[in-house]
């Protein structure tokens, strides 16, 4: 098995669980380059807030969208968006990634912002 599908494994499993407890979910997907955070209504359906170093008011604070201050700030703002949007209370979905380096931080920022979860 290579690492994408194992890491897909994971999340299909992870989700799996999130999808019981009827919960809105912090869905974070990395790549070298850039970093993405989603927040997910219970249902799948809608997505309720996002940012992404993709993200114009994100790009200009940060050069380099892989590094851990461009995931700080995509954390913030994510937060910053899902409480607007009503949201407080999410289910954080890693999407199979290790709870290390930028994904630790994105959520660690969040939680700081108001998030819980």
């Amino acid at each position: 098995m290579n690492k994408k599908r194992s890491r897909l494994r994971r999340a299909r499993r992870t989700r799996a669980r999130i999808a019981g407890q009827g919960m809105h979910r912090l869905c974070v997907h990395r790549t070298s380059r850039h970093i993405y955070a989603q927040i997910i209504s219970a249902d799948g359906a809608r997505v309720l807030a996002s940012a992404s170093t993709l993200d114009s008011e994100v790009k200009q604070s940060v050069g380099y969208g892989g590094n851990l201050s461009a995931a700080r700030l995509v954390g913030q703002v994510v937060a910053e968006r899902a409480l607007k949007a009503g949201v407080e209370q999410v289910a954080f979905d890693r999407s199979g990634f290790r709870y290390h380096g930028r994904v630790r931080v994105l959520a660690e920022e969040a939680r700081e912002k108001g998030l819980k979860f």
